[in-house]
């Protein structure tokens, strides 16, 4: 390992990446429990042996979808989210609720649910940790290509905020503008999308 030369650090190396690492916990005791999600409060011991609490939210696994037309639209849903007080736009995406669904039957099913939509071609694109300050969300997301509209008979009949979204195509670049400007804010939207003009930009 090498010093930065003039600022403290060290100089990384180019496959530097995410590692493994578990410190003990002490306590766990369960706040909340749902379905969809739980709260903890852990009590951590780290390396020198001092404990520290912490609330840790465990929801499902998540997917997300980046769907891409054949005129390089790119789809994003605009939803009402309480917490924010806002109608966001985002990439269809939904929860790892059903057992034994594999991530990408989950993203393809989640893609017809909130636009109609199905894809023949799928690559995956990223792995997000999502809040890793006090959540265990990991997001998988998907590029689909080669899309066709849900028959009439098969739509999904949408509830809550999903009876009251809209969906959108947007030029690809576009969105990416959308981004760089915060009109676009969604964590999973943005990191896919710029995901997206890297892979094209290397």
């Amino acid at each position: 390992m090498t010093e930065h030369p003039g600022l403290p650090g060290l100089l990384a190396a180019t496959a530097i990446g995410d590692t493994d690492e578990s410190w003990p916990v002490a306590s766990s005791v369960a706040l909340f429990e749902s379905p969809y999600v739980s709260l903890t409060l852990d009590t951590i011991v780290d390396p020198s042996g001092d404990e520290h609490a912490r609330a840790v939210v465990r929801p499902n696994g998540a997917v997300a979808v980046v769907a891409i037309d054949d005129a390089d639209r790119l789809l994003l849903v605009e939803q009402y989210r309480h917490p924010t007080g806002r109608r966001l736009l985002e990439l269809p995406a939904g929860t790892l609720d059903v057992d034994g669904e594999a991530p990408q039957d989950a993203a393809a099913r989640e893609l017809a649910e909130e636009a109609d939509v199905v894809a023949a071609t799928w690559a995956p694109l990223l792995h997000l940790q999502m809040t890793p300050g006090y959540s265990t969300e990991r997001i998988q997301v998907y590029v689909a290509s080669d899309l066709t509209p849900v028959a009439d008979a098969d739509r999904t009949e949408r509830e809550a905020e999903e009876a009251h979204m809209a969906q959108w195509w947007l030029p690809f670049d576009d969105a990416v503008a959308g981004v760089l400007e915060g009109r676009i804010t969604d964590a999973k939207t943005v990191a896919s999308i710029l995901a997206v003009r890297a892979q094209r930009d290397r």
